[in-house]
């Protein structure tokens, strides 16, 4: 199975959590396992402020998963489904969107606790 692993998610895994056993868990089957970009910076800043080692956070994300970058036609697909989901979801993010559309084109599931993602199909959440 492919999954795409959102900052929540990766945030757990490094807290050592309940919720992080779990992404544990997966990271150790045989399973291919994808990260946005972005989700780096928002994981490492996190780490950061929690006094936390912010190298340690970033090599637990690119030992563990394959690196999706952000393309023009990505970008654009990912303003339009935002725009559309901002109707139904006020607070649903940008990063958000772009791991929706990023999941869809890779036929991953999101990993996540992240309640946002509650009522999508392509979730797995851990909390």
């Amino acid at each position: 199975m492919k999954y795409l692993i959102d900052s929540y998610a990766w945030i757990e895994y490094i807290d050592g959590s309940v919720a992080g056993e779990k992404v544990m868990k997966i990271l150790n089957e045989n399973h291919e396992i994808f990260s946005l970009s972005l989700i780096i910076s928002e994981v490492v800043s996190r780490t950061k402020r929690k006094n936390m080692n912010a190298e340690t956070a970033y090599k637990a994300i690119i030992s563990n998963s394959k690196i999706v970058q952000i393309t023009p036609e990505i970008a654009k697909e990912t303003g339009i489904f935002h725009a559309n989901i901002r109707n139904k979801m006020r607070d649903f993010g940008l990063v958000d969107s772009f791991i929706y559309v990023i999941a869809k084109k890779l036929n991953a599931k999101i990993l996540t606790g992240d309640g946002h993602f509650r009522k999508f199909k392509e979730a797995v959440m851990i909390k």
